[in-house]
């Protein structure tokens, strides 16, 4: 019973209460026979202490150098679908100007054929039929 008078200071809930047994604080009293000795029980908290906190500090390096990794693979995927647009405009924009430039080529080429045609059926030779067609042309 007197386990309950020693302890009854720590925070718990009225039913955790009821659920521990005198066992259950056994090792709290052990815990204070340790500070009793403070050479060997000291050393070893010293020394778990020290690993924990350089276990903290490797962890924690870790966690920045996969953060830094994964904020240099975003950078570089950024960088790798703009040159990919970039490349995807000059194609689109060139097979484009291609486009163009056969159109116009093609049309040319029917503009010499109507010249040609209309030449012929005038009946007409020289510059001033050339001038005459063109004139025509224009107006259609």
């Amino acid at each position: 019973m007197s386990h309950e008078k020693r302890f009854k200071g720590i925070p718990m809930s009225k039913s955790m209460r009821g659920l521990c047994k005198e066992e259950d604080y056994e090792f709290l009293g052990m815990s204070g026979k340790m500070t009793k000795e403070p050479t060997e029980g000291a050393e070893a908290l010293e020394d778990y202490r020290r690993h924990d906190k350089e276990e903290r500090i490797r962890w924690r390096q870790e966690r920045e150098q996969k953060e830094k990794e994964r904020l240099q693979e975003i950078e570089e995927s950024k960088k790798e679908k703009e040159q990919q647009w970039r490349t995807h405009v000059e194609n689109l924009t060139s097979s484009q100007e291609k486009t163009l430039q056969d159109r116009l080529a093609r049309l040319r080429r029917f503009r010499e054929f109507q010249r040609k045609v209309l030449v012929e059926e005038s009946g007409m030779e020289g510059v001033s039929a050339t001038v005459t067609a063109n004139q025509l042309l224009t107006r259609m």
